[in-house]
């Protein structure tokens, strides 16, 4: 009976990794989701109830933590807020969501540590005797924890369009001195916690903050999910090290989990861009200094149809692979699409999705975006499958993507793209491109595949654009 507490952190560990499984895949991801929720209730539920406390003569019983009205209350009122933000958020702005919840994640790891820390220097306790171990974990949690949330802040401010990119000459060193200077600070801590004097502990804090800030303004735009994905790792750890410090087994598998799946992601990204983290951190890829335009240094042109051609074209294909982009997200067109899709196949046409890794602004987004309109799982093909299919394709309808289809990736060996696997929509017979304008991508650079012959430019709003489709499929 004593042992339920550990009994309820085993189930609950075990729903995290069934659920983050699960969610491995679209099909499955919705009950991932709820699995691993049910993991931390049961585990929320261990903490709260069942900490069994020995009474030294072999019995004992199960103690309720203290100030659990506090803790009911403060749950109460997360779950409140949360449900409002997610059933209020839309779709263009679930990258925001997921950096600002991951921010949340980290400031909870930074406050234990500080809490911790607090309750060393007391007066009654020997701070001269802190163990190394315990020390580590705290200045850990604290600054891995404080520079996911500033740089998650960042982040969402970034991704929402309220801040820019910020760079000045030798930042990049900075950055490494500012780091220096963390752990410089952390050790001095440690020799004046004998003391009681905590000076260094918050300029430790002050340093990271600082750092986070530094760390994240000056990353470009199209970097943003890689950098999303790394904050994330970094909450996972700094939650770890909570775990070690409470001696909490869930929390620490929970932390493990988190920033184990975060680094994988990291690395999936590098890999889908072609280039490495450190290429990420320190290349400013698609920063706002990126050249910018429409005018192309080969003397194109661009060719311009109208949706009655465009959805006579669709219907008489064989197949059609359809490739979604963020501008789909901004339209909210994913019902549409699936509409066009439904029709087309009622035409006996075959319709799939190509999807590129780094498409939208986090991963995983475009296939969000369309399990939301019922899109079936098994048309939504990966980039390394799709692309072999593209020359036996009809028609591609590139929906609000640019970079991922963007041929100078390797075609130009000048452009900050070049190297970065994107999805060979040029060698299908036909490609048209849904489009408000000529405007650059998020990377911020000219789309050669606009120009090419192939390729034809429906212009205005995709949800519009894809409703004319529609409606024209109705009437040819």
């Amino acid at each position: 009976m004593k042992h339920l507490q550990e009994l309820l952190y085993l189930l609950g560990s075990v729903g995290f990794i069934v659920g983050l499984k699960m969610m491995g895949k679209p099909d499955s991801a919705r009950k991932g989701n709820l699995v691993a929720a049910a993991g931390m209730a049961l585990a929320v539920i261990g903490v709260l109830f069942f900490n069994w406390v020995d009474d030294g003569a072999g019995g004992g019983s199960f103690e309720i933590t203290g100030n659990l009205g506090l803790i009911l209350g403060a749950i109460a009122v997360g779950t409140l807020i949360g449900t409002l933000i997610a059933k209020k958020v839309k779709m263009t702005k679930m990258p925001e969501m997921v950096s600002l919840f991951n921010g949340m994640g980290g400031l909870c790891a930074a406050l234990i540590s500080i809490i911790e820390w607090r309750g060393i220097i007391s007066p009654e306790t020997a701070a001269e005797a802190i163990p190394l171990g315990h020390y580590l974990a705290i200045m850990a949690g604290l600054i891995i924890g404080t520079v996911s949330f500033i740089g998650s802040m960042v982040a969402w401010g970034k991704l929402s369009g309220k801040l820019g990119d910020f760079r000045f000459p030798g930042q990049q060193y900075i950055n490494m001195i500012m780091l220096l200077a963390i752990l410089g600070a952390a050790y001095m801590n440690y020799g004046a916690a004998a003391e009681g004097n905590s000076l260094y502990f918050y300029l430790t804090i002050g340093l990271a903050f600082i750092y986070g800030l530094l760390f994240v303004f000056p990353i470009g735009g199209a970097d943003m999910p890689v950098v999303i994905s790394l904050l994330n790792s970094f909450t996972g750890v700094a939650a770890a090290c909570g775990g070690f410090l409470y001696h909490n087994n869930v929390m620490l598998m929970g932390g493990i989990l988190v920033g184990s799946a975060g680094t994988i992601l990291t690395v999936v990204m590098c890999k889908a861009m072609n280039r490495s983290l450190l290429n990420v951190l320190l290349g400013n890829f698609g920063g706002s200094s990126a050249a910018a335009g429409a005018t192309n240094a080969s003397g194109g042109t661009v060719r311009e149809v109208q949706a009655t051609d465009v959805a006579i074209m669709m219907k008489y294909a064989n197949k059609v692979i359809v490739v979604p982009g963020y501008g789909l997200a901004v339209a909210q067109a994913q019902h549409v699409v699936h509409e066009l899709e439904t029709m087309l196949e009622a035409e006996g046409v075959d319709v799939k999705y190509a999807i590129h890794p780094v498409a939208g602004r986090m991963p995983g987004h475009m296939n969000v975006l369309l399990a939301e309109s019922n899109v079936s799982y098994d048309k939504l093909v990966e980039m390394e499958h799709v692309n072999p299919e593209f020359a036996a394709t009809d028609v591609v309808l590139v929906v609000g993507a640019n970079d991922v289809v963007n041929p100078a990736a390797k075609t130009d060996p000048s452009s900050p793209i070049y190297g970065m696997p994107i999805l060979d929509v040029e060698n299908s017979k036909q490609i048209i491109v849904l489009k408000r304008s000529m405007k650059s991508g998020y990377a911020g650079i000219e789309n050669e595949l606009f120009f090419n012959p192939k390729c034809g430019m429906l212009f205005g709003d995709a949800k519009d654009s894809l409703q004319k489709l529609v409606n024209e499929l109705k009437v040819v």
